[in-house]
């Protein structure tokens, strides 16, 4: 039988596999049925930047510009922190850690380094393994440029590292005009992981109503390719770890990503396709793969095929479509 035990972010998970944060992890029930499933470990859903300000600012002074700027946020965060406390975040947090013995990862969606920011203590006292930040700036601002944008990241970092301990990961998008000079400046800051990718909302127009609605909630298994790549370009360049996020539908992917660098892989989608048993049947796939490669442990085969190491590397570099298929008219 393989080993399959993974080191991520200084943890140590049974295997690389790691549910990402989503409606699937809001519940210890949900949680329970994910360790049963063989996960390695869980992110919980989660608390978005907005609910921890609103909750800061009744305690504090209220912050009266942001709400006269968005007037709807104040409503929305008013009538959604009544029904969701910040406190039954901490007691998810808790109970899980009772319940489970895999490491919960809690996780919080920013977009600043402000006063929130000590909420992280509370997480980490409350007895989370790990700290997520699902960190996003639109770049949709013509005022502010790319190191305006990218600041907010590092000031984020800089301001929840003062106040934990436990391992902080940045899970982050790839539209930036320097990806590889950004995240190598990241992994230099104090963080233990990086995830690539983030997925958004993604709009679309209904012509029939006239409405902006959603489309895409869910990935598909083609989008494997873009973090892909990236995973192997700078899965050598990085001064932490690697969780590959999107697109990961099989086992075969989850080896993918291994191979190309990565040190887990972050799975959502297709359990709510197929259901959390989908999570056995990939962590089988692996370990068959591995027994007919004769590979023992996964650090025998992480990164063979990664930018650094593979025989083809400008494979990861080539953009050109027509370049590949030359013969293509």
């Amino acid at each position: 039988m393989a080993n399959l035990e993974t080191r991520y972010m200084g943890l140590t998970l049974r295997n690389p596999i790691i549910v990402g944060s989503s409606g699937l992890t809001n519940s210890v029930d949900s949680i329970l049925k994910i360790e049963q499933h063989g996960a390695g470990a869980v992110v919980l859903k989660s608390l978005f930047e907005e609910q921890i300000r609103y909750e800061v600012s009744k305690a504090l002074t209220a912050d009266h510009e942001a709400f006269s700027t968005y007037p709807e946020a104040a409503d929305y965060i008013s009538n959604y922190s009544k029904n969701h406390k910040l406190s039954s975040y901490l007691d998810l947090i808790r109970d899980a850690k009772k319940a489970v013995s895999i490491p919960v990862i809690a996780s919080i969606n920013c977009i600043s380094a402000a006063e929130w920011t000590s909420f992280a203590k509370k997480i980490q006292d409350a007895g989370a393994d790990a700290l997520e930040l699902n960190v996003f700036i639109l770049p949709s601002d013509p005022n502010h440029g790319a190191e305006e944008n990218e600041k907010v990241y590092f000031d984020l970092v800089e301001s929840v590292l003062k106040q934990v301990t436990i391992p902080v990961s940045l899970k982050i998008s790839y539209y930036f005009s320097g990806l590889a000079k950004f995240t190598r400046q990241l992994s230099w800051t104090g963080i233990k992981g990086l995830v690539l990718f983030n997925r958004f909302f993604s709009p679309d127009i209904d012509v029939n109503n006239f409405k902006v609605i959603s489309t895409n909630v869910f990935s598909q298994p083609d989008e494997l390719a873009i973090s892909l790549r990236w995973v192997a370009m700078l899965s050598d360049l990085l001064h932490c770890d690697i969780s590959a996020s999107t697109g990961v539908h099989d086992g075969k992917a989850v080896i993918k990503q291994l191979l190309a660098g990565a040190t887990t892989v972050q799975v959502t989608s297709v359990l709510y396709k197929e259901g959390f048993e989908k999570i056995a049947s990939m962590l089988k796939e692996l370990e068959e793969w591995m027994a007919a490669n004769k590979f023992q442990t996964i650090p025998e085969f992480r990164g063979r095929l990664s930018y650094k190491a593979s025989e083809n590397p400008a494979a990861y570099e080539r953009v050109q479509f027509m370049k590949h298929f030359a013969g293509i008219e």
